[in-house]
């Protein structure tokens, strides 16, 4: 398939955006990087994602693909190299299925563990990673989800390997440990010393101080 126009609509920062550049960064693919501002949404972000007027949105020769999970297949079918889903059926419907239980069950969760003021509402949601944390710390059978190399699973976690570390230290929580998960840690650890994964993730100390920011405001708020 042709590859001669390919940009990405998306904000620095965000780990639904990171997916997308990593797929696009293992292919080897060349493509125009496209920043969006989520206060004041851009015509070209309303024309292309009409419906939720969110990023990331990969167009490919004036297409749109839209939501991260949904853009890193279509990358992985649409262009040669590496492989990101496994060949075999079975194995690809596995792998979307976790891809999707990390979405539902862990990135809501930890947002909401550390962006809630209410005590009983927060330990609830602490509760609820833990317990997806769990789950994942018994699926891990190798180095990655994907076995000895990383795939669409561990693509898909990223957000666990970058991003809940960051906003667990924001509000002083212990959502992802080496002592409670060790597996799942040193995945974390692994999967951000990749080459092809150092490249894509955003520089953390911005992103660290916005959240310890919107953090400090919320607390104000409810004050």
């Amino acid at each position: 398939m042709a590859e001669e126009d390919v940009k990405l609509l998306g904000v620095l920062g965000s780990p639904f955006v990171c997916r997308v550049q990593i797929a696009l960064k293992l292919k080897g693919v060349e493509y125009q990087f496209v920043p969006q501002d989520l206060q004041n949404k851009s015509e070209e972000l309303l024309k292309y994602n009409p419906i939720h007027k969110k990023v990331p949105v990969l167009v490919h020769n004036e297409k749109p693909i839209n939501e991260s999970l949904i853009i890193v297949e279509y990358i992985d079918e649409a262009w040669k190299g590496k492989s990101i889903l496994p060949a075999d059926p079975y194995q690809r419907a596995l792998a979307r299925f976790w891809a999707k239980f990390i979405d539902d069950k862990v990135f809501i969760a930890a947002w909401k563990s550390v962006f809630t003021v209410d005590k009983n509402e927060r330990e609830k949601n602490v509760e609820e990673v833990h317990e997806a944390f769990q789950i994942l710390e018994d699926e891990l059978k190798g180095k990655f989800f994907g076995g000895e190399e990383f795939g669409f699973v561990d693509i898909a976690a990223v957000n666990i390997a970058f991003w809940v570390p960051l906003i667990q230290e924001v509000a002083g929580l212990q959502l992802l440990t080496n002592e409670k998960f060790p597996k799942l840690y040193k995945w974390s650890q692994e999967f951000m010393n990749q080459p092809t994964i150092k490249e894509c993730l955003p520089p953390r100390d911005p992103i660290f101080g916005f959240f310890k920011s919107r953090y400090e405001n919320l607390l104000a708020s409810a004050n």
